[in-house]
C-alpha cells in the first residue's frame, strides 16, 4: 500500500530539544535491524546546545539514486526514497558523497548503505514513522497540512531548497516563520549566517561578569 497522499512529514527544527527519543525510536522500527537511521546534529556546539534532527528529505529527483552504479536505491511511486537493496548495494559510497543533505550512511560491517525510509513498513500501512510517534516536542510531525496549519499558525512549510545553482524539491517539508516565508531555503547562504540570539547571549554573560567585578 502507498503512503496516503494527504499525510506529510514536517520538520520544525526550532522545536528540537535534543532528547534523542527519535534516535532510539528509529532503531526499533521493524525493518531497521536495530540500526537508527536518524541523527541529531548540533547547530553551533561551541556556543549553543541547540540540536536539529536529520532525516532523509526524500527528494523528487534523488541524487543518491542517480549516482548509484548498481541501481540499488529506488524511489517508490508515492515519493519515498528507499534504503539500498542489500542484494544490489556494492558499498561504493557514491550516494554518501552525492547527497546534498548528507543523509546516506555506509554500514561498513554490513557493506550496505542504510538511511531513513520514512518507516515505510508503518507509513504505507497508515501509521506514523517511529521518530514522529515518540517526539515529545513534535519537532518531527507526520500528518495533514490542515493539522500543521492549525497547530503552527505562525509557521509555514517549505519543500524547496537551493544549493548554489541547484534547486531540490523534497517530499519532507520544513517549517519556517510564516512572516519570513521564502520561496525556497538557500542552504548555501544559510551556512554563513550567524546563529540567532548569539550576540544577546554574549551581552548577558558580559554584563553579569561586569557586575560581579564592580566594587
Amino acid at each position: 500500500m502507498p503512503v496516503p497522499e494527504d499525510m506529510i512529514f514536517f520538520i520544525d527544527m526550532g522545536r528540537c530539544i535534543g532528547c534523542q527519543a527519535c534516535v532510539q525510536g528509529c532503531s526499533e522500527c521493524d525493518t531497521h535491524r536495530g540500526q537508527s537511521m536518524i541523527q541529531l546534529d548540533y547547530v553551533d556546539r561551541a556556543r549553543s546546545t541547540q540540536t536539529v534532527p536529520v532525516i532523509c528529505m526524500h527528494c523528487e529527483s534523488p541524487t543518491c539514486a542517480e549516482v548509484c552504479p548498481a541501481d540499488a536505491i529506488k524511489r517508490t511511486e508515492d515519493g519515498v526514497v528507499q534504503t539500498a537493496r542489500k542484494t544490489h548495494c556494492i558499498a561504493c559510497n557514491n550516494c554518501v558523497l552525492a547527497c546534498p543533505f548528507g543523509i546516506p550512511k555506509m554500514n561498513t560491517e554490513m557493506r550496505l548503505m542504510m538511511k531513513c525510509d520514512m518507516c515505510y513498513d508503518r507509513t504505507s500501512a497508515g501509521k506514523k514513522p517511529m521518530c514522529a510517534t515518540v517526539c515529545p516536542s513534535q519537532a518531527l510531525f507526520f500528518g495533514t497540512r490542515e493539522e500543521i496549519e492549525r497547530l503552527r499558525p505562525r509557521s509555514a512549510p517549505v519543500n524547496r531548497f537551493r544549493f548554489g545553482e541547484q534547486s531540490i524539491t523534497t517530499k519532507v517539508q520544513m517549517m519556517v516563520p510564516r512572516e519570513e516565508m521564502p520561496e525556497h531555503v538557500d542552504v548555501t547562504a544559510a551556512m554563513h549566517e550567524p546563529p540567532q540570539g548569539q550576540n544577546i547571549l554574549l551581552d548577558l554573560l558580559m554584563s553579569g561578569i561586569n557586575e560581579e567585578a564592580a566594587p
